[in-house]
């Protein structure tokens, strides 16, 4: 077991940011951990990482309590938080180096680690540029490298891809894996449903300080009521028509926008041989029709009652 917190309680005055909060991730695990602004994601991990002090419960990394003053443990840790952190007098390479330096004080050693680290995020020809003279996605990438520079094996990467570039992101994403492959264990959080399903291995969902359903994706979708969601595009919406919908045998919801029929039914069993016998009776014209399984944004607003934005924004 990498990480193992039991029973965490954070309190700022009367507002409790942790309520019991627990949480397993096993080596070599790519770990998601998901949940709305406000629900603890970044408090719980700076207690794991003894940055916040907690009112009452354990942290274990590496099988070990974690102190503010574990040097041994916090060698091996990478953190990657989503506030990019680089000085803007320094250069690329002089960050990179700067930050490796904390862990590594032999100067070859550190040398062919920060040159890694370079290569690692494709930041070659920017070694001497400076930071202000990055685009954000770089930015980003030289922010990764010097969380990783000294080939951790445990990172937490605290929503690396915010505001950046499709590319940029796919990029990061391929070398969150890569790090992985080399044998890193990853926690990660994300409001992008999309990169936890590409990505992670077992994800929890958490809320208002505890988490509140973990499992596998698909586990965490055989967890809901939802099953297929059935989108229609109305040639002529009639009033009534959702109304009426939602009385047939398994439909949840029924929503008309913008001339779009959207119908979520429940997990178990089809709806789309209700829903076209449906129209095709009460003679409604419609154009394209098409099926998709829940998403994980599905098992998130329905296990929260809370949407988070997806990747497509």
């Amino acid at each position: 077991m990498i990480v193992k917190v039991e029973q965490l309680v954070k309190r700022y005055g009367d507002l409790v940011a942790l309520d019991h909060f627990n949480l397993d991730v096993q080596a070599g695990e790519v770990f998601g951990l998901l949940g709305p602004n406000g629900s603890g994601k970044t408090t719980a991990i700076n207690c794991m990482l003894a940055l916040l002090k907690f009112s009452m419960g354990t942290v274990e990394l590496f099988g070990r309590p974690m102190r503010p003053d574990a040097y041994d443990i916090k060698r091996d840790i990478g953190i990657v938080m989503q506030n990019v952190a680089v000085f803007d007098e320094l250069t690329v390479r002089e960050n990179i180096d700067y930050f490796c330096g904390l862990y590594v004080t032999d100067r070859r050693q550190r040398q062919v680690l920060v040159d890694e680290a370079i290569a690692f995020v494709g930041l070659e020809d920017f070694s001497r540029f400076l930071p202000r003279k990055l685009s954000g996605g770089l930015l980003r990438r030289l922010n990764i490298a010097c969380g990783i520079a000294h080939k951790p094996k445990l990172i937490f990467l605290d929503e690396p891809t915010v505001a950046v570039d499709p590319q940029s992101r796919n990029n990061i994403l391929e070398g969150i894996l890569e790090l992985n492959r080399q044998g890193a264990t990853v926690i990660y959080t994300s409001h992008y449903m999309e990169e936890v399903e590409q990505i992670c291995s077992r994800i929890a969902i958490m809320d208002r300080g505890k988490v509140i359903a973990s499992g596998t994706s698909d586990e965490l979708k055989r967890m809901i009521r939802t099953g297929e969601k059935i989108t229609v595009e109305l040639l002529n919406p009639q009033p009534g028509l959702t109304e009426s919908l939602c009385n047939l045998p398994a439909i949840l919801t029924a929503d008309v926008k913008d001339n779009r029929l959207i119908i979520k039914a429940e997990r178990q069993g089809s709806a789309l041989g209700t829903v076209l016998d449906y129209l095709n009776t009460n003679r409604i014209a419609y154009g394209q029709l098409y099926c998709e399984l829940p998403t994980l944004n599905d098992v998130f607003l329905e296990i929260t009652g809370k949407q988070l934005r997806d990747n497509s924004n």
